[in-house]
């Protein structure tokens, strides 16, 4: 007994001890304030959608305010920058998109790590990227597209909304796995791709369902296939990349809650709980469908696995097409 009493008599295990119970004490307590909810994209964004669908469904649970707290810039770093230096309490949480991961992948000089800078909670939805081609165009299949480039090597284009964003690593993995040779054209945003692909100045493209349904609806764009290892139940009729040769061709959009690295586990456990029962509640998942998402949820595990295999595979499609930032 007295050795036991003098070992915890010693001044690093008295601190922590104290710690230990101080940190259970303020999990306990929280949440006692507001809860910033930061994204990374501008307001109407879909990561911004997403945040809004959630925020105050979580207030009402917390019972406190969660503020959706918009800080773009610097294709989402200035955001995901912001959060990695915020306090691990509680109080800072990351509404972070997919495309977090692919600027990390293809960008070795951030001033935060997209895996030790956060820590993870739940993931919180999934989208469809999908391969669309001017409804003007011949090209009516992926076989038809794979055939008509191999027919004229490096003279036919691809647009996307800039380097190494998610649509430029997908088609490059594409072009990898097809044999194709097509000219990538990066444009600064969506908008400018979409009008020279309607105009036929690029040939194809891959582009989120949510973002290609007013065009399919207006029949200017023609979907090819969807990425996904089985049919969607958004788009059961559409096939995949995959049934159609090209399973390793992976890649969607998704969204994930992150926190700064280092907050109670309580406080994580906390958040888990309450968001996976937000994401199984029907209006939540019924509005996310009309915004061609997916209600996920999941563990903090979960949530780690999708964004260190994501890193790796981008990283490794950015090293083997040469692509880095801009």
């Amino acid at each position: 007994m007295g050795t036991i009493m003098r070992a915890l008599s010693s001044r690093p295990v008295i601190a922590a001890v104290l710690w230990a119970l101080s940190s259970i004490a303020f999990a306990q307590s929280w949440p006692s304030r507001p809860v910033s909810l930061v994204v990374s994209q501008a307001v109407s964004t879909a990561p911004d959608f997403v945040a809004r669908t959630l925020s105050g469904r979580l207030s009402e649970r917390l019972k406190v305010a969660v503020v959706v707290d918009n800080r773009p810039g610097a294709s989402g770093n200035i955001g995901a920058e912001y959060v990695s230096n915020a306090a691990p309490d509680g109080y800072t949480l990351f509404l972070a998109p997919s495309s977090f991961i692919t600027n990390a992948a293809v960008n070795r000089k951030l001033r935060f790590d997209p895996i030790k800078s956060y820590a993870p909670i739940v993931p919180l939805a999934e989208g469809l990227q999908c391969l669309v081609v001017s409804s003007g165009s011949p090209v009516k299949s992926v076989k038809d597209l794979v055939a008509l480039v191999k027919s004229q090597p490096g003279k036919l284009f691809y647009g996307t909304p800039g380097n190494g964003t998610t649509h430029h690593l997908i088609m490059e993995q594409f072009k990898l796995d097809a044999g194709m040779d097509l000219v990538h054209v990066p444009y600064k945003g969506l908008t400018g791709a979409v009008v020279d692909l309607l105009g036929g100045r690029v040939n194809v493209m891959f582009m989120t369902t949510s973002a290609a349904a007013p065009y399919m609806q207006r029949d200017q764009l023609r979907m090819l296939a969807v990425i996904r290892p089985a049919r969607s139940s958004l788009l059961p009729d559409m096939p995949t990349l995959a049934e159609q040769g090209y399973p390793n061709v992976l890649g969607g959009s998704w969204y994930g809650m992150l926190a700064p690295a280092g907050p109670p586990p309580d406080i994580v456990a906390r958040l888990n709980t309450e968001l996976n029962a937000i994401l199984s509640e029907k209006p939540v998942r019924d509005s996310f469908l009309k915004q061609s998402l997916e209600a996920s949820g999941g563990t903090p595990a979960q949530m780690a696995e999708i964004l260190q295999s994501e890193l790796d595979r981008w990283r490794k499609i950015a090293d083997t097409a040469g692509i880095t930032a801009d």
